[in-house]
């Protein structure tokens, strides 16, 4: 088997299929990585397959992701609707909606925060190591609009670790941006995230 003797490390933002990863993670510098692994990284690349389950540690200030867009649909709100039980006439009428401010039917507020957890979670940075959502400042700065492509961008912004040192807070800045590059949401999520080894 053929192995890569070191994984050039570098501060400057990586592009991989749509997703941002800046700065990437320092601790892989100089592990030899098969090329095997590299092939069989096929879901996004190498490099993506690398930042799944980062532990308290590996979460550094200032560490950004960009997650992939979505589009978000007719269909997404008339489900989020039977599943939130909200049929408001601005996202269920388009007769009433129309009569708006927004002029045509909007997504629910917490449609777009939860497709913005889901669009994290795709990313798997947190995947096993995440212990809790334990809290979130949010605010709605824009509508969502059927057909809308909308985008995370998540910063780590504060951390502190638990007294038993087995996990930490972790605070990310995040905002969710459409196709035009508008904020459409933003504010800070807080998660206890394992500590390694724990």
């Amino acid at each position: 088997m053929r192995r890569i003797s070191s994984l050039k490390v570098s501060f400057e933002p990586i592009i991989l299929q749509g997703v941002v990863v800046d700065p990437p993670l320092k601790q892989h510098e100089g592990k030899g990585l098969s090329l095997d692994f590299l092939q069989e990284a096929s879901l996004m690349s190498a490099e993506r397959a690398l930042i799944r389950g980062l532990y308290f540690e590996d979460l550094e200030v200032g560490w950004k992701v960009r997650t992939p867009g979505r589009t978000v649909t007719e269909a997404d709100i008339v489900a989020f609707a039977g599943l939130s039980g909200d049929y408001t006439p601005l996202h269920t009428d388009a007769e009433y909606a129309r009569s708006t401010i927004f002029g045509e039917r909007i997504a629910h507020g917490l449609l777009g925060l939860a497709i913005a957890s889901g669009l994290a979670t795709r990313l798997g940075f947190l995947e096993e190591t995440v212990e809790a959502f334990t809290g979130l400042e949010w605010k709605f700065r824009a509508p969502i609009r059927i057909g809308d492509t909308i985008h995370a961008e998540i910063e780590v912004a504060q951390k502190r670790p638990t007294p038993d040192g087995r996990a930490g807070f972790v605070v990310f800045n995040v905002q969710v941006l459409n196709q035009r590059g508008e904020v459409v949401q933003k504010g800070q999520w807080t998660l206890l995230v394992r500590a390694r080894g724990a």
